[in-house]
């Protein structure tokens, strides 16, 4: 009987032949002519997850199951999964634009940039129970059976590298990244399970003055992209306000990080349910009662009538007043219902809002000067903030902010007869080695199709690679804005 193999050329059998024969659990039927050349359905090659004891968390990967061979023609779902995106190209110009003035920014405040990596160990996101970051991780066991999650933010991730570089990093850092997050959440407007996160941090510095210059780096970048204080404002509190005020009824540490999961879902929760769950935590009805009439306060001095002139109220006026000095007093205000969701924050918070009041929270952060010591490391005063990618673009849908941007190329170089074709090739080769941008026409196309090429791609210039021009070392030029036609040497071209 002759082997299936033969269908095959002679030297893909050699290198596949030691390896097909040495897997008996391979049917003939399998290696037929027919199974070996039959389109492939793309989700066979994808890996799967085995279901194990893991909490109801998916287990190690394993290898793509066997499809029955009218599987393999099956058409895939052209859509991306639920909660991610594609970025064409219109929408990778504005991604394109995003990044830049976030980058930028970071740049005019003297940030260095840095990156980690995507997949991170679960135990890095696991931090207190009650964080509702818990129930959005995106994780599974690998192959190595050690549990990984895709990182939901990046904070994490930064406390992690700060440990690693110890003592040889020099302080204060001042460091920002733009990456990718994943969590799986419910979906609004402007929230999605994957999206793209601006972060600056500074490590090193107890004083205020590294919230006010990172709320100033925000100011900034709104006012770059046309945002003003009329649009948006941010919302600044104080997680010792809290501390202080339940203090008094000597609620531990733990209740305590609980207590402010809870508070941060109080614009989005009816309050009878926040009083529930308050409840749930140890807390009496009067401390409930006290605790909400004080999340209501708008006013310095009012909270400073019922805490007294303890540290959080000096933070928060110090605050206020570098506020004056950076410029950006009219985009601030006190609002003690401000908390923030993650347990790691100690001192100042804010959160950055629509004053329409349409869309979620643009941006948060704040001071989180024990976070480094809950993965084995030594605490240093640190502060930061993340912003994303896809409530700003809402937020500039919606004032009708968006940039324009169009595809734009300095040079479209297009051969006037099939022979010139590597006589254009090599011009446009010039062109590139100079920086500029250059689309080389790749077929024969007539000149009609080139200048509409040419309009599509908003070229500058139209380099035409003619017979007689070239024998003499010349192409033809057309400037398209003003409609200027010239011949110029090859080698003068700039």
């Amino acid at each position: 009987m002759t082997s299936p193999l033969r269908v095959v050329s002679p030297l893909l059998v050699l290198h596949l032949k030691p390896v097909l024969t040495s897997l008996p659990q391979l049917s003939r039927s399998f290696l037929s002519p027919r199974r070996l050349f039959a389109p492939i359905n793309p989700r066979a090659l994808l890996c799967t997850a085995a279901a194990r004891d893991h909490g109801g968390r998916s287990g190690a990967l394993t290898g793509p199951p066997v499809m029955e061979e009218e599987e393999l023609v099956a058409k895939i779902d052209v859509n991306p999964p639920k909660g991610t995106r594609d970025f064409p190209p219109e929408e990778m110009r504005l991604r394109n634009w995003l990044f830049h003035n976030f980058k930028e920014v970071s740049r005019l405040y003297g940030f260095e940039e840095v990156d980690f990596p995507v997949l991170e160990s679960e135990a890095l996101f696991i931090r207190k129970a009650g964080e509702e970051i818990r129930d959005q991780l995106y994780c599974f066991e690998d192959r190595g059976n050690r549990r990984v999650a895709l990182r939901p933010e990046l904070t994490p991730s930064l406390a992690r590298l700060v440990i690693q570089r110890g003592k040889s990093a020099p302080l204060p850092l001042k460091w920002f990244a733009v990456g990718q997050c994943w969590r799986y959440e419910r979906m609004t407007r402007g929230r999605r399970r994957e999206h793209y996160q601006w972060n600056m941090d500074i490590i090193g510095v107890p004083e205020v003055t590294a919230e006010a210059e990172l709320i100033s780096s925000i100011v900034t970048f709104f006012k770059r992209i046309g945002i003003t204080a009329s649009d948006v404002g941010f919302k600044v509190s104080s997680r010792k306000v809290l501390q202080e005020l339940l203090r008094r009824y000597s609620l531990s540490e733990n209740a305590f990080g609980k207590v402010c999961v809870i508070i941060d879902k109080i614009e989005k929760m009816p309050i009878e349910e926040i009083k529930k769950d308050l409840t749930s935590v140890g807390l009496s009805e009067d401390v409930i009662k006290e605790l909400l009439q004080v999340l209501s306060i708008k006013s310095l001095a009012e909270l400073e009538d019922i805490l007294g002139s303890g540290e959080a109220i000096a933070d928060l006026k110090y605050l206020f007043s570098l506020a004056e000095k950076f410029g950006y007093s009219d985009w601030i205000q006190f609002d003690a219902s401000v908390v923030r969701g993650l347990a790691y924050y100690t001192g100042i918070v804010f959160e950055g809002f629509d004053r329409a009041g349409k869309l979620r929270a643009i941006c948060g952060g704040g001071r989180y000067d024990r976070l480094l010591s809950t993965f084995g490391g030594d605490d240093l005063p640190a502060c930061g903030f993340g912003f994303g990618d896809a409530v700003i673009v809402e937020l500039l849908k919606e004032k009708h902010l968006l940039p324009e941007l169009s595809l734009q190329v300095d040079n479209i170089v297009c051969a006037l007869d099939p022979d010139l074709r590597g006589a254009a090739a090599t011009v446009a080769t010039i062109l590139r080695g100079k920086g500029q941008s250059t689309d080389l026409v790749l077929e024969n196309k007539p000149l009609k199709w080139v200048f509409k090429r040419a309009a599509r791609a908003n070229a500058q210039r139209l380099i035409l690679v003619g017979t007689k021009e070239w024998e003499k070392g010349m192409v033809g030029v057309k400037i398209l804005a003003s409609g200027e036609q010239y011949e110029i040497k090859v080698d003068e071209l700039d």
